[in-house]
């Protein structure tokens, strides 16, 4: 379908991009296999994303916004193009388990491929493929008289060269914060809850989920969450009586 950045989260095999099974599966695209990136966690796998879709079958009680993966394909194709430092990803569990609660609050998305309610589950490769086909679709609609195999870049990077200072600064505060930079954001967040005591963290309940949900729709921006990160420093402050008071 065009896609060649993968990702592997702490994979069993070591060796998995050599591994002779792999190797076979991956016939025509050796090339996607040789050139992924193997990371331990999904945070690492998600630090340069600007947005990431959860893609699970099963209905969870607390989470992002849910959308099927025609949806997802078609809110990718806008990011992309309204954001020229935007990066998405889709996010699929192992097998046997798919995705814990904890993977999906890191995502800002759930989505899901419409399928028989009986036997709504399908295999990884399976629903990787639709997802790939679905986001192919969806960004060669946006390019009149592409081809279906027509990979033309649908981005539009901002060029900052020959402009002044002042606005190559204001661009990169008002460009989306990457995932890595909203995670740093989200634990100083937590501190700051924690020391004016409103969160209390032997009892956390389903406080911290909710409130990564809450940031994670709202796509924020370098400038609005190092404004956040502020605010989070004047809470740890006050509470800790280092305000002034003039």
């Amino acid at each position: 379908m065009g896609f060649g950045d993968l990702c592997l989260v702490n994979p069993v095999q070591e060796n998995v991009t050599h591994h002779p099974d792999a190797i076979a599966l991956a016939s025509g695209a050796v090339d996607v296999l040789e050139n992924a990136s193997l990371v331990p966690t999904l945070d690492d796998a998600l630090a340069p994303l600007t947005m990431a879709f959860a893609m699970t079958a099963r209905e969870r009680v607390l989470g992002p916004p849910v959308c099927d993966i025609r949806e997802a394909a078609n809110l990718s194709r806008q990011h992309v193009c309204a954001y020229a430092e935007g990066r998405v990803g889709i996010v699929v569990g192992t097998e046997r388990s798919g995705l814990t609660n904890e993977h999906i609050t890191q995502c800002q998305r759930i989505c899901h491929i419409p399928a028989n309610p009986a036997y709504s589950s399908l295999n990884v490769a399976q629903a990787l493929q639709l997802a790939a086909w679905e986001l192919r679709y969806a960004l060669n609609s946006q390019l009149p008289g592409a081809e279906p195999n027509d990979a033309s870049d649908t981005t539009h990077p901002v060029q900052a060269e020959g402009r002044g200072n002042d606005q190559a600064n204001s661009d990169a505060g008002e460009a989306l914060a990457s995932q890595v930079k909203i995670n740093a954001f989200l634990k100083h967040w937590q501190e700051a809850l924690i020391q004016i005591q409103f969160l209390n963290p032997a009892y956390p309940k389903k406080l911290i989920p909710r409130m990564h949900h809450l940031f994670g729709r709202n796509q924020m921006t370098n400038d609005e969450v190092d404004m956040m990160r502020g605010v989070c420093t004047a809470m740890v402050k006050a509470a800790n009586g280092q305000l002034r008071k003039d």
